[in-house]
């Protein structure tokens, strides 16, 4: 699917989760801005609220965002709903992105489970994933650590960038 934008923005990143039997990858877009209201609104659509509000605790307790009186507004584009945790990562770098007001390349994309302590948890058919973002043309992969053990990175076409928590994708993507 082409993107309908005229170039990259803050708030967007591409996950890699699977659909069944395929893998896909969507774009996840977020916008956080100052609460206006009183007691800031949560709003995802085609993601579980429960899920998002801990990512945010993640992001707020283990990597010092300050999110507690922001707005935060997450869509997956396309109408999908995903139940995959594999999405976590795009979504937590989609929100900082946001956030922070940087703009994550659309030859990225991102595929972990994000864990209470900030961890990158291994996903299930990762090289899948990475096949599929390696033949959508996507120059980098971001991944946890503990998933590319299994996976031969020498024939691969794409940057598989792996990462044991949330602090270093961050530290790695923002400098």
């Amino acid at each position: 699917m082409e993107p309908q934008k005229e170039q990259p923005q803050s708030g967007t990143t591409i996950g890699a989760t699977i659909e069944g039997n395929r893998p896909l990858l969507i774009e996840i877009q977020s916008l956080v801005s100052p609460a206006s209201y009183g007691t800031p609104q949560r709003t995802p659509t085609g993601f579980d609220h429960k899920r998002l509000n801990m990512l945010l605790a993640v992001l707020e307790k283990r990597c010092g965002f300050r999110l507690g009186q922001q707005d935060v507004f997450v869509n997956m584009a396309g109408g999908i709903f995903v139940e995959d945790p594999a999405i976590d990562l795009a979504l937590c770098v989609s929100i900082v992105s946001s956030l922070e007001e940087i703009v994550v390349s659309d030859k990225v994309c991102f595929a972990a489970e994000i864990g209470l302590g900030g961890e990158l948890r291994a996903v299930n058919r990762i090289d899948q994933r990475i096949s599929e973002a390696e033949k959508l043309g996507f120059e980098e992969i971001y991944v946890s650590k503990f998933s590319v053990k299994s996976v031969d990175l020498k024939r691969l076409n794409i940057k598989v960038k792996s990462f044991s928590n949330l602090r270093e994708v961050f530290s790695d993507l923002m400098g």
